[in-house]
């Protein structure tokens, strides 16, 4: 990968979230944010001046599977999980209609890189740092993890608190190409 401008998003990379829950019944679930965009200015030779910026609509998170548990996750589960994380409770979407990270400090080489930056989840904003890996050609995948109560995000319940998920979540992602963009405000990444 030279230096440069890029762009990326659906449907060349993934944003996962993957929750899980302690005890009898122990669960997990995989959320996608199906709509997303993010810029990285890549300088190979000076990492501290690469960038990366990101931006996820957070009316676009899906429930795609759920795992383990005593009973499978329904479709009429998804539905009522989607509407809690769009409602006031969680990360009420009509008032706070993107989640923003930008980056502040890259350290690391193309493939093997630590970002450090701001994350601002319902206008609260903290820092974190996003590991990841590229293998040269355009593929990056790597993980973070939060936690939610830090963004004033009250862990999901559900089924009369028979279904508690942890605090702590984990943010995976994975872009198997990044887009080359025209000068260095370029466009941004893709969206679905």
């Amino acid at each position: 990968m030279s230096d440069g401008t890029y762009g990326f998003g659906p449907p060349t990379g993934r944003l996962l979230i993957k929750t899980s829950r302690a005890g009898v019944g122990r669960k997990a679930g995989h959320i996608e944010a199906t709509q997303w965009s993010g810029n990285t200015v890549v300088v190979g030779n000076d990492p501290k001046k690469s960038s990366v910026t990101l931006t996820v609509q957070t009316g676009s998170l899906t429930v795609r599977e759920g795992s383990g548990g005593l009973k499978p996750l329904t479709d009429a589960n998804r539905a009522e999980i989607k509407k809690t994380l769009e409602g006031d409770t969680l990360l009420h979407t009509a008032k706070h209609p993107t989640i923003t990270f930008r980056s502040t400090n890259i350290t690391g080489t193309l493939q093997s890189f630590e970002i450090t930056g701001d994350l601002t989840v319902k206008g609260q904003t903290h820092p974190v740092t996003v590991h990841g890996a590229g293998d040269g050609d355009g593929m990056v995948r790597g993980w973070a993890t939060l936690t939610q109560s830090t963004w004033g995000i009250k862990p999901y319940t559900a089924f009369l608190g028979t279904l508690k998920l942890a605090d702590e979540i984990r943010i995976e992602y994975q872009v198997t190409k990044l887009d080359p963009l025209a000068g260095r405000g370029g466009r941004r990444g893709h969206t679905a």
